[in-house]
């Protein structure tokens, strides 16, 4: 085996693992290029958001209670802090610290985000509140899938048309999971 081919392959079989592992996309095949918010005000983007509904995925199984607060560091990146209630929401707190950085300046709606050193995965903000009180994030393919409110309870007329507006952007919101989210944001324990 040519010592070139003996060092790329770790690196070609992690890369293979990595994609079974992923989930199927949940957009359909003949669905446009997905798109991106046309603006984000990242410092207004920052703070905590609950999970209202996902995409199934090994990492968040099980997961109630999710919450994603972001924070500027002093590096210029974004500090991601992932919190979930596992089995429910008097389950046992698990949480993940990471790290986003934007993709293109203009913007702001397409980021990348780290939870596991230096890989780095797409977290694109597909639709957005004019007052940033929820938020649609998805990737290129569709794989994953979050809506995400400011509060643990989100309007259901709001819910209804972002669920349609989902259908029409060739996502299947069949296969989305609704998180149980405490009535109020006063209600959520610390879990520091």
């Amino acid at each position: 085996m040519p010592r070139s081919l003996f060092f790329a392959l770790p690196a070609l079989l992690g890369a293979f693992a990595l994609a079974a592992c992923q989930p199927p996309a949940g957009r359909s095949d003949d669905a446009p290029p997905l798109q991106t918010v046309e603006f984000v005000e990242i410092e207004r983007y920052l703070g905590r958001w609950f999970e209202i509904a996902r995409y199934d995925h090994g990492f968040e199984r099980g997961c109630a209670g999710v919450t994603a607060d972001y924070a500027r560091r002093e590096d210029g990146l974004i500090s991601v802090t992932n919190t979930c209630y596992q089995g429910g929401l008097d389950g046992q707190v698990e949480v993940a610290n990471g790290r986003a950085r934007t993709v293109g300046e203009s913007t702001s709606a397409q980021l990348e985000v780290s939870f596991f050193g230096p890989f780095w995965g797409d977290y694109w903000i597909i639709d957005l509140a004019e007052d940033y009180s929820w938020a649609i994030v998805s990737e290129p393919q569709g794989r994953y899938l979050w809506i995400l409110s400011r509060t643990p309870q989100m309007d259901e007329d709001t819910l209804a048309n972002r669920l349609d507006w989902l259908e029409a952007q060739g996502f299947d919101t069949s296969m989305l999971i609704r998180v149980e989210q405490w009535e109020s944001a006063e209600a959520v324990p610390d879990a520091g």
